[in-house]
């Protein structure tokens, strides 16, 4: 009886040197960048933005019979951007009023550059013309004007970088301002609301 054959392995593949160099190379660098973003980021220590609406009025305000509304808002956005060595570029932003859901007026703000540790108040200018009012919203806001104050929402949405030494990181922004109580009459006071911000 013959004996059996013993199965041979297959011999194991060999990397070059090459291949192993550049892997080895390819793994250094990985580790080299990502301390130096950690680095980066421990020695920056970025701290949240903040935003309020420091004041808020309405003029101009006609609402006609057939629920067609003209009205000027005017805000005051106050941005505090607290870090050390963060400066932020506004490049595209843009300012929207909200009656319950629906959209009073939207208009472009002028781009503007924040230095780090700075205080910048923004005007937002935004007009509503002939604009339609659908369902209750017309009765709703009637209802409010006669009570001195309408409920208002601000959203702000814009494209910044953030200059961190020499790099520019590329980001967008978005800030909820509101509900906030908007005078209509010169006998009454705004008060003072803070943003929520997503970045």
């Amino acid at each position: 009886m013959a004996n059996p054959v013993p199965a041979q392995r297959a011999p194991r593949p060999r990397h070059s040197p090459l291949v192993r160099c550049i892997a080895m190379v390819l793994l250094a660098l990985i580790v080299v960048v990502g301390l130096a973003v950690l680095i980066t980021w421990a020695s920056v220590n970025p701290k949240k933005l903040k935003y309020s609406i420091e004041q808020g009025s309405i003029s101009r305000y006609n609402l006609t019979n057939n629920n067609h509304l003209n009205a000027n808002f005017h805000f005051v956005l106050r941005a505090n951007n607290p870090n050390k060595r963060i400066s932020i570029y506004y490049d595209r932003i843009k300012a929207t009023v909200w009656y319950e859901d629906h959209k009073l007026s939207i208009n472009d703000v002028r781009p503007f550059y924040q230095r780090r540790r700075n205080v910048t108040y923004v005007d937002l200018n935004l007009m509503a013309i002939q604009e339609p009012l659908y369902g209750t919203v017309a009765r709703d806001l009637r209802m409010e004007k006669d009570s001195g104050t309408v409920n208002l929402d601000v959203k702000i949405r814009s494209k910044i970088r953030l200059k961190v030494g020499v790099f520019k990181i590329h980001r967008h922004l978005k800030i909820m301002c509101g509900t906030m109580k908007v005078p209509v009459s010169s006998s009454k006071e705004f008060q003072r609301v803070l943003c929520d911000v997503d970045l």
